[in-house]
């Protein structure tokens, strides 16, 4: 830990820093796209055998569990965490409870778990986030009267409509004019993604955090995003997506997939009894909201609130995840915290991988538990320092700061 440092610079800091809250162990499903390789699964059947490959990895009965905290954005309601949990073939003495903020929701669901240990002592949490588009329930509101037919709608409002409510696509297209990100500029960072997430998977970075998914008679073993086709001319030829005239398309914007993550978070302590190599110390996590019609740059409030609170700056963050629901809104909060967008995504992001939604978060901090044990075993004297950054529809955004220490 770098000197001057508290553990967890939030409410809730253990008095004993043995029951720091760390991340052991994370595990994900493959992204694929919505409607496709795993389209007939439902949420709690892709989170269940991530939660119960967690456990029989990590050695943790599940009688040990406290609770299991999981993000979902669009299903049908119910506790999908405690119907997930039970059919992992955890006790029914182990509960369960969903998180949702929506797009932040995964990442919400390991801060909201991290701060109940610290609050709590030395318990074991699963956290993470599922989303299955492809089985989300239709939804509409009913008619205002009998006779009258009910009203379908594709997603819920998510602020008054004074506030503008804006699409997604269309708030991407209002942070790249109001910030400046050119076309060119998206493009480039679009392709990127995509040639860092195939370069991942050629050399096997991918391969210890994907559970491989049984699904009608085959084996889903890696994401199927990732487009090698893809050059700087095709995605000249995409027409703007949204606005007219605009500069966000379909090349440069995330597609909507399917995906289960968790992670498994503990104190310091346990983490030594366990006998795991490293883990990630979570220093803290924000949240912040920002005007709805900007919304895609919610993600840069929370982490400056949450750098400065901790007194770094972002100059200091050895590995950066955010998600890449559009190419506008990621430059645009990276260029916000002074970080090089060629530092952040190391292995490419949503733009390659898609946006599970709820599982998004989650995905960011599997990703950084995986970056970080490569640097620390490239650079055995530095521990690094890892952001987790998200930005949420209707204007907000959710960043949390980890660093890896090696036992």
């Amino acid at each position: 830990m770098t000197p001057g440092h508290a553990p967890l610079a939030e409410p809730g800091v253990p008095a004993d820093p043995s029951l720091q809250p760390v991340i052991i162990a994370a595990l994900r499903t493959p992204v694929c796209r919505a409607g496709g390789q795993l389209k007939s699964l439902r949420a709690e059947e892709l989170l269940a055998p991530v939660l119960r490959s967690l456990l029989d990895t990590t050695g943790i009965a599940g009688e040990q569990v406290c609770d299991v905290l999981i993000g979902n954005a669009v299903g049908g309601g119910g506790n999908l965490a405690r119907h997930a949990a039970l059919l992992a073939g955890l006790p029914v003495s182990v509960p369960g409870m969903v998180v949702d903020r929506q797009c932040g929701s995964g990442l919400d669901a390991i801060a909201l778990a991290s701060r109940l240990l610290a609050a709590g002592g030395d318990g074991i949490y699963l956290a993470g986030g599922v989303e299955s588009i492809s089985t989300a329930p239709l939804r509409a509101y009913p008619g205002r009267t009998p006779e009258e037919a009910p009203e379908f709608y594709t997603r819920a409002r998510f602020v008054p409509p004074q506030f503008g409510d804006p699409d997604m696509g269309v708030a991407a297209e209002n942070v790249a004019r109001k910030h400046g990100i050119s076309r060119e500029r998206q493009d480039g960072f679009a392709l990127r993604s995509h040639q860092r997430a195939i370069a991942a998977r050629e050399a096997g970075r991918f391969d210890g955090e994907i559970l491989p998914v049984a699904v009608a008679g085959t084996t889903v073993a890696s994401d199927d995003g990732p487009r090698r086709a893809l050059g700087a001319a095709v995605l000249r030829r995409f027409p703007p997506a949204f606005v007219p005239e605009g500069t966000v398309t379909a090349g440069n914007s995330c597609f909507d997939a399917d995906a289960a993550c968790a992670v498994v978070i503990t104190s310091l302590r346990r983490a030594r009894e366990l006998g795991v190599p490293g883990a990630l110390l979570v220093l803290g996590s924000d949240t912040a909201g920002v005007d709805p019609e900007l919304l895609g740059v919610g993600a840069a409030a929370a982490a400056a609130r949450l750098l400065e609170r901790d007194g770094m700056k972002a100059a200091e963050v050895d590995l950066v995840e955010f998600n890449e629901a559009f190419a506008a809104q990621a430059i645009a909060c990276l260029d916000a915290l002074g970080i090089d967008p060629e530092r952040a995504n190391l292995d490419g992001g949503a733009l390659a991988l898609g946006h599970g939604y709820g599982a998004s978060g989650a995905v960011l901090v599997t990703r950084l538990l995986a970056q970080a044990r490569l640097a620390a075993q490239e650079n055995p004297g530095r521990d690094p320092l890892a952001l987790a950054m998200i930005s949420i529809a209707g204007g907000m955004g959710t960043a949390a700061l980890f660093r890896y220490m090696r036992f």
